[in-house]
């Protein structure tokens, strides 16, 4: 293999084992979560706080913890099959489950009235909207997948524990904003019709597709690791990949609400009728 990152489940120098710190966050993270939605459900307990938005969350804690931790975790380090199963598990599996688990909407109803004002500008403002478009989503989040197997840049990241975990970062939060962008629960002013998000999907499929037999077949590919591990990751991108998406095309149809678009058609007719 081309990149050996010390190994998962060893102590690192200071005698911690490396494993710990990621379990750390992850805890944390669920605490937060638990403590925003206990919080919610005080302050309106007819409103309350979905148990399905908790329990993806929770789903997308999980599966963090099974890809950054053992046994999973050691594999990647060892096996070009281990990092693409980790990969999916971090950058398509988990965001989708965490953005379904609507953080920013959990945070604007437990958020003081100003807190709410200023985190709602926020999220209107010029740089949120270029942010959350789906097409800068879709170059993060799929494009850079051509970038990262197709230069060194695979090899020079992998054998730095420090690159290690910037590429988790990039693949965790590109997949939050490619999934938001799609198909997400919360706020989202710059978020454009169906229509044009299933376009999107799409372009990402074929681009995922296209990506994963190019490594297959040899074609270009940079990746310092034997042909079966190769070939083993990239059926592995192949099919786990077309599964994620087929489920992000299940959360995008689940969370259309056309009612409003309706509702606001019928309500420009009974103007139009009155005028007359």
């Amino acid at each position: 293999m081309g990149h050996h990152a010390p190994g998962h489940g060893h102590a690192t120098g200071g005698g911690v084992p490396d494993w710990l710190p990621p379990a750390l966050v992850l805890l944390l993270a669920c605490g937060a979560y638990l403590l925003l939605v206990r919080r919610a459900r005080r302050r309106n307990p007819v409103l309350g706080w979905s148990r399905w938005r908790t329990g993806w969350f929770l789903s997308g804690i999980v599966l963090l913890g099974v890809a950054l931790l053992p046994p999973v975790a050691p594999f990647a380090h060892e096996d070009f099959r281990g990092h693409m199963a980790q990969h999916l598990l971090i950058g398509m599996y988990a965001p989708l489950a965490l953005v379904l688990a609507a953080p920013v909407t959990l945070l604007l109803r437990t958020l003081p009235a100003a807190g709410g004002r200023r985190l709602s500008a926020v999220l209107h403002s010029p740089p949120a909207r270029v942010l959350t478009h789906p097409a800068l989503a879709l170059a993060l989040s799929t494009g850079s997948l051509a970038v990262l197997y197709f230069t060194p840049l695979y090899g020079a990241i992998t054998a730095d524990p420090a690159g290690h975990w910037l590429l988790h970062t990039h693949f965790l939060l590109a997949g939050c904003l490619f999934a938001h962008a799609i198909a997400g629960p919360d706020p989202a002013p710059a978020r454009p019709g169906v229509r044009a998000r299933l376009v999107y999907l799409g372009v990402a499929i074929a681009v995922h597709a296209v990506i994963s037999q190019l490594i297959y077949g040899g074609f270009w590919a940079d990746i310092h690791a034997p042909i079966d591990q190769v070939r083993g990751g990239a059926e592995i991108m192949y099919y786990g990949g077309d599964l994620a998406e087929l489920l992000l095309a299940a959360a995008l149809v689940a969370t259309w609400r056309p009612e409003p678009r309706r509702a606001v058609s019928v309500a420009g007719r009974s103007l139009r009728a009155g005028g007359a």
